[in-house]
């Protein structure tokens, strides 16, 4: 742990011994950790991989493992000037960003980052999010832990010296390093009223940020701007992860992410352990924003009790009053239930 800039002390994150039941398989997991819905670290879980084999040997033996893979694609990468340390991050003003996009062989990508690497007043490489069916067919199936459902593709993190922007993913994430070290800041999902989040549409990889989780070079015009970001502060999760080392981190947590060596390579699965039907639970949220978020405040309170009791129910089933079998639609959902109610939900939207 370390020190917060608010005074504030960072939490632990909870961890599994190697070899718990609870890793032994992708239903074992989902059951005693996704559940809970809190991350989890993971020590050692990646470590037996041919790839992290490889990265133990050296940066140079990781770098031609994965190449002996490359199908020859020209994957995206994002290049930033040293001076920024890796801070990939809007432009002051936020009507642009710090770095720029370019399309390359993975073999210059990664000669760019051992360029930076040798000498640190060389820019900054990074290529996120490479999916490893699509780019290096074959280094998926060699390379896979128990706890992932089958059908999830691997995705790889590459680059030198970087800092990940604060965000959250829509989808449950585990993170295995395999090469360099990682620390991951966690904050939990209720936090986000305290998190000053970016535009969800003018996104810097996807996912809105966190204006406030980012370093502030001023304490004091830091605590003017963003003065209820303390609170989240205050109750942030800090995790340093070695090679072979994984994270689970549930959907809506938010996390930065450091990579701290000269050279970093770290693996990652998404996936919706609880998934019920086609759609995602954020679409329901996107679709609420325009149907209700700027309604009177008397109306919104009336609908946020029709949530409550019919999406969220802390008073259990909606309908326990009656008999399962007169429960229509909502008898059950993962039964039925879901694709009928899509299907009203698709007639009204085409009127």
């Amino acid at each position: 742990m370390h020190a917060s800039g608010t005074g504030t002390t960072d939490q632990p994150v909870a961890e599994l011994t190697p070899g718990d039941p609870a890793t032994a398989s992708a239903d074992a997991f989902r059951d005693a950790v996704a559940r809970a819905g809190r991350p989890v670290v993971l020590r050692g879980l990646a470590a037996s991989w041919p790839m992290a084999q490889a990265a133990a040997a050296s940066d140079a033996a990781v770098r031609d493992y994965i190449l002996g893979f490359d199908a020859g694609r020209r994957p995206q990468v994002m290049q930033a000037e040293a001076r920024l340390g890796g801070g990939y991050f809007y432009k002051p003003g936020l009507d642009g960003f710090n770095f720029e996009r370019r399309e390359m062989p993975l073999s210059d990508a990664f000669a760019q980052m051992f360029a930076h690497a040798a000498d640190a007043t060389r820019p900054t490489t990074y290529l996120g999010s490479l999916v490893a069916p699509a780019y290096l067919p074959g280094l998926a199936e060699a390379n896979r832990p128990a706890i992932v459902p089958d059908g999830v593709d691997l995705r790889l993190w590459i680059g030198n010296p970087s800092t990940v922007a604060c965000h959250y993913d829509a989808f449950d994430n585990l993170a295995c390093v395999i090469a360099g070290r990682r620390r991951f800041t966690l904050y939990p999902p209720d936090c986000i009223a305290d998190m000053y989040v970016s535009p969800i549409d003018h996104t810097i990889a996807g996912q809105p940020v966190s204006l406030a989780a980012a370093t502030a070079q001023d304490e004091d015009d830091h605590a003017r701007r963003f003065p209820r970001f303390a609170a989240a502060a205050a109750r942030r999760q800090v995790v340093d992860l070695a090679p072979g080392d994984a994270l689970y981190m549930p959907k809506l947590w938010w996390h930065q992410v450091e990579a701290l060596a000269p050279f970093n390579v770290m693996a990652n699965y998404w996936w919706d352990g609880f998934q019920q039907g086609p759609d995602a639970p954020m679409l329901a949220m996107l679709f609420a924003m325009i149907t209700l978020a700027e309604r009177p405040e008397a109306e919104r309170a009336a609908f946020r009790a029709f949530f409550d009791h019919f999406v969220f129910r802390p008073e259990g089933h909606p309908l326990a009053h009656l008999p399962e079998a007169q429960r229509g639609v909502l008898r059950n959902l993962a039964e039925g239930g879901s694709g009928q109610i899509r299907a009203m939900i698709m007639r009204a939207l085409r009127g």
